[in-house]
């Protein structure tokens, strides 16, 4: 009996020790409510010599801190300019008498009086004028200077509807999403950051006397009605709203009328990706369909940039008091809200609506715009027609995130301050004494610990719960907070402090981001019975049963119109789903009504389509196949010579010459390029500027600033054997083909039966891309976008579409770095040549019965037409960084770059040199990639290594000509 309790005793106890130990763990490790006490007290504004900015908009507003907002408006005489360049007046344009047109280049500069010194705000009445359907942009100097940063980039929308016709539907019930076409029309703007940080125009000051007002075109031509400076009453509450109105004359005889206006029925947009979409995960979607495609709502994940806004007009019955509800989903970013602006007929009308906030839920909510205490707002409408306008809006987000984004900018210059001394890998047993050579680095890492404990919990305030994002924020303070306590401690977590400032840009973006689906709006009398938009449970699993029970009689991988596949050509395209579903789009809306060609298409993966073609069972056109395979498959006889079918060359013109030679084989052509991308070179203009160094022209110029760059312990990207897109691993030689092409060398003979590797050209060039790595300590591997964002890489030679990528993913050095050509080798006439390599995917016709069909649908698909629209759509859909390459010169000019960067672009694509494929080329890749590796990997010598390798391509070259009968 003893020993029993004896064992129950030490059970007891032993649990009672894991209790206790639990207990002090949640103790230690229990989330804090308020971090208020890290930060109480200091001056969070406070300036660390050497960091940050001070020509931000927020500085800007500090030094005219207790400057009154001006009462009085300043009318421009537009046609009163004191200087112009690229300005034309029209007469009799959209109605109006008299208008300024501007080009995209454009000057116009006024000289006005300004009686009221203070702020004002810019105001703009516009018309968008055809060109490639970006966003118009222009730049704004107050007495000869950018007053600020964001003043460069001033923004103002396109219009965009449905494409006459309205929504169609396809051979299987299915609603086809009509195309988004321009619908220019007379439009009126603040001046706003276009990031939407903040959220009030901006204020600019202008003092008493006479000002020089300078607007610059960066980007796409406008007209010009009126330019003005005041201030708007967006201020004004709703009371002094309603104030204007004599409410006598508003008086309802209906007060139960209430009207519908369907979601995806919006006439306007400020953007093509604003489109109509469905939903079939609830039955309260109006209309729902468990099977079937029904555009049946708008917004979505695509309605989340600020700025952006969707349109409506609604009727009013009667002169009236209208209450305005919105049925509307925001399930996309748990814990924060999605806000948006009213604008009634184009204004703002009182303060109270312009930030109306969706919060987050699973389920369709009925919002009505109510104030603080639950009371619906009540709108003054006329008889008549009405718009209305909701656009994203950041709300008090926008200044959490300008906070957010000045401390990423500073933590990113405390990462590279570091750098200098300790490099990017440093020695752990070392002491650097951190807080001895650079003391302000440690007030900075204090300051910012603070700073970041604030924006937690401002953030936690802001959403009701400490997020992820807020997490990432609350990860850094900590970090840096112990750095301050240990700065021993700094060199050891350099590495894991840097991604941490990567996660915290991550963080804003995703903040920045307000998407929100809407299914309908209702304009009601105060008494009309609303709607109920919750589903019940039985709705709910009625649903569900319908959506499985469909799931075995509809085939939803088909595309469009089906047709029977022995009537009809079969597309198959190896990219991804938005892409085909594109493509069909516009087959069925454009191909096939003007040619009578029936076209299947199926999206398939890469792999199933040699064994499909061997089989006998393959498509009759391939569309996005990788830039060997036409030449691979003519070696089969599988593919169609092009060349010598009609029309070949009036399509062929559409292309560069040299973008078509990698689909030359003997005396013929078997594909055409889709994309074409090439390597352009991208700086930090800040960093550069800090190391007083020029932009280097050639490789010696890069040479020769190399050292200045890596004594700060930073690099340049320059293209070794592999390139890391999305930590995974890619062969990449372009920059040994360029120091080739520079040189005039080439890759092959003339008739490609063997590799000239071996000669002295491909010897100098080998031995110049190698000694980047061995003797300048180039890194060899890299994350480019990610080096780039922090500056440690304020050069990189890289795909020209990572503008797009670090235009989306990078906002936090906006305005600090562009791209312009790669730099080349001198020639003995003095000047420069910039040859560089491309590549894509391709197109092409396979050897079927239906090859006629087949290559009307090829010369349409591959068209400037075609391809430019496709590029359209594909940005629509998938958003700016998802910019089409595409390889049709004429098509490229139709796309969205702005006039800068169409120009470097033009220029460096006529520098790109096609690389030709051979019978066992695939031989010269691997083994230049070895050939490198062992150079670099073993100090092997370059030319003999170059040589041993050449010798063992040409081999396999020869062998595989014999192959396929080539060569005796």
């Amino acid at each position: 009996m003893a020993k029993l309790w004896s064992k129950v005793w030490k059970k007891l106890l032993g649990a009672t020790v894991v209790i206790a130990v639990l207990m002090v763990y949640f103790a230690l490790t229990k989330e804090e409510d308020s971090f208020e006490a890290k930060y109480v007290g200091a001056t969070l504004n406070t300036e660390v010599e050497g960091l940050g900015r001070s020509n931000t908009y927020t500085k800007y507003l500090e030094r005219h801190t207790g400057t009154k907002k001006a009462t009085s408006t300043i009318d421009i005489d537009i046609f009163n300019y004191s200087y112009a360049e690229g300005v034309e007046m029209l007469s009799d344009f959209e109605g109006v008498e008299k208008v300024l047109k501007t080009e995209e280049n454009s000057i116009l500069e006024y000289r006005i009086t300004v009686k009221e010194a203070g702020m004002y705000q810019a105001y703009l009445e516009y018309f968008p004028l055809k060109s490639r359907g970006t966003d118009i942009e222009r730049c704004i100097y107050l007495n000869g200077e950018i007053p600020f940063l964001g003043a460069e980039t001033i923004t103002f929308s396109r219009i965009w509807g449905d494409m006459e016709g309205g929504v169609k539907k396809d051979n299987q019930g299915n609603d086809i999403r009509p195309s988004q076409v321009e619908k220019p029309r007379w439009e009126s703007s603040y001046f706003k950051d276009f990031m939407g940080y903040y959220t009030e125009p901006y204020y600019f000051y202008l003092e008493a006397g006479e000002n020089t007002i300078r607007l610059e075109g960066v980007n796409e031509p406008m007209a010009i009605r009126s330019f003005c400076f005041q201030n708007s009453e967006s201020s004004r509450d709703y009371q002094t709203f309603l104030s204007k109105y004599d409410l006598t004359q508003f008086q309802n005889t209906d007060n139960t009328y209430l009207d519908v206006i369907q979601g995806e029925d919006a006439l306007y947009r400020s953007s093509p990706s604003l489109y109509a979409i469905f939903d079939r995960s609830s039955s309260k979607t109006d209309p729902s369909s468990t099977a079937k495609i029904r555009l049946n709502m708008i917004g979505g994940g695509a309605w989340k940039v600020v700025g952006q806004w969707i349109e409506w007009e609604v009727e009013a019955p009667e002169d009236g008091l209208y209450r305005i509800s919105v049925k509307a989903r925001q399930n996309y970013n748990r814990g924060f809200v999605s806000n948006r602006i009213l604008y009634l007929d184009n204004e703002i009308p009182f303060e109270g609506v312009s930030v109306i906030p969706f919060r987050y839920s699973n389920e369709w909510t009925l919002y009505t715009l109510q104030d603080e205490n639950g009371e619906d707002y009540l709108f003054p409408l006329t008889k008549g027609i009405h718009k209305i306008r909701f656009e994203v809006t950041l709300g008090e987000l926008g200044d959490i995130l300008t906070r957010m984004e000045e401390s990423i900018f500073r933590l990113n210059e405390i990462y590279r301050k570091i750098l200098v001394l300790t490099g990017p890998e440093p020695d752990k047993y070392r002491d650097y004494r951190i807080d001895k050579v650079y003391p302000e680095v440690i007030t900075a890492m204090d300051l910012e610990s603070k700073i970041l404990y604030k924006i937690v919990d401002d953030l936690t305030n802001y959403s009701g719960e400490r997020g992820a994002q807020a997490g990432s924020a609350l990860t850094l303070a900590k970090q840096l907070e112990n750095f301050v306590k240990k700065p021993e401690k700094i060199p050891l977590a350099l590495t894991n402090y840097k991604e941490n400032i990567s996660s915290l840009g991550n963080s804003m973006i995703t903040l920045s981001e307000g998407s929100l689906d809407v299914d309908y709006i209702i304009l009601s009398a105060k008494d009309a019975t609303l709607p109920t938009v919750n589903e019940s449970f039985a709705e709910k699993a009625l649903h569900e049963a319908k959506s499985f029970g469909s799931s075995f009689v509809e085939d939803y991988n088909n595309l469009g119109n089906v047709y029977d596949k022995d009537t009809a050509i079969e597309v198959w395209m190896l990219s991804g789903r938005d892409q085909s579903t594109i493509l069909k789009t516009m087959i069925d809306d454009t191909f096939t009504p003007n040619t009578g060609i029936a076209v299947n298409v199926k999206l398939i993966a890469a792999e199933a389509l040699m064994p499909a073609v061997v089989a006998g069972t393959g498509p009759d056109v391939a569309l996005s196949v990788n830039q060997g395979d036409p030449v691979n498959y003519a070696l089969r006889n599988a593919v169609v010579d092009i060349s010598k079918l009609d029309g070949y060359k009036e399509l062929a013109a559409q292309y560069s010459e040299s973008s078509l030679i990698p689909f030359h084989y003997q005396d013929g052509v078997f594909g055409i390029p889709e994309t074409l991308n090439f390597n352009v070179m991208f700086y930090r203009k800040d960093i550069l500027e800090e190391l007083g160094v020029e932009i280097p022209n050639t490789w010696d110029d890069l040479i020769k600033i190399l050292p200045t760059i890596q004594k700060k312990n930073m690099n340049v990207g320059i293209p070794s054997i592999e390139r890391k897109i999305n930590n995974v691993l890619y062969p990449d030689l372009s920059n040994f083909f360029a120091q080739l092409y520079q040189r005039n060398g080439t890759l092959y003979n003339e008739d490609g039966s063997k590799t000239l590797l071996d000669g002295q050209l491909a010897v100098e060039a080998f031995e110049t891309y190698t000694r980047f790595f061995t003797h300048h300590k180039t890194p060899i591997v890299y994350d480019f976008v990610n080096r780039f964002r922090t500056g440690e890489m304020p050069i990189g030679f890289v795909d020209y579409n990572n503008f797009n990528t670090l235009v989306v993913f990078a906002p936090e050095i906006r305005g600090l770095w562009d791209f312009t050509l790669l730099p080349g080798t001198k020639v003995e006439d003095g000047t420069i040549n910039r040859s560089t390599s491309g590549w894509g995917v391709a197109s092409m016709v396979l050897k079927t019965e239906k090859q006629d069909a087949s290559w009307e649908f090829f010369k349409w698909w591959c068209s400037a037409e075609t391809q430019a629209r496709f590029g359209r759509e594909l940005e629509s859909v998938m958003g700016a960084s998802a910019r089409y390459a595409t390889a049709n010169r004429t098509a490229f000019e139709q796309l969205s770059w702005s006039a800068a960067n169409a120009v470097v672009l033009r220029q460096q694509w006529d520098s790109v040199v096609g690389t030709p494929e051979v019978p066992g080329g695939y031989y010269t890749s691997r083994h230049i990639i070895n050939a490198v590796r062992k150079v670099i990997n073993n100090s092997e010598d370059t030319r003999e290594t170059l040589l041993d390798y050449t010798r063992t391509i040409n081999n396999e070259i020869t062998k595989k000509r014999k192959e396929f009968g080539l060569e005796k």
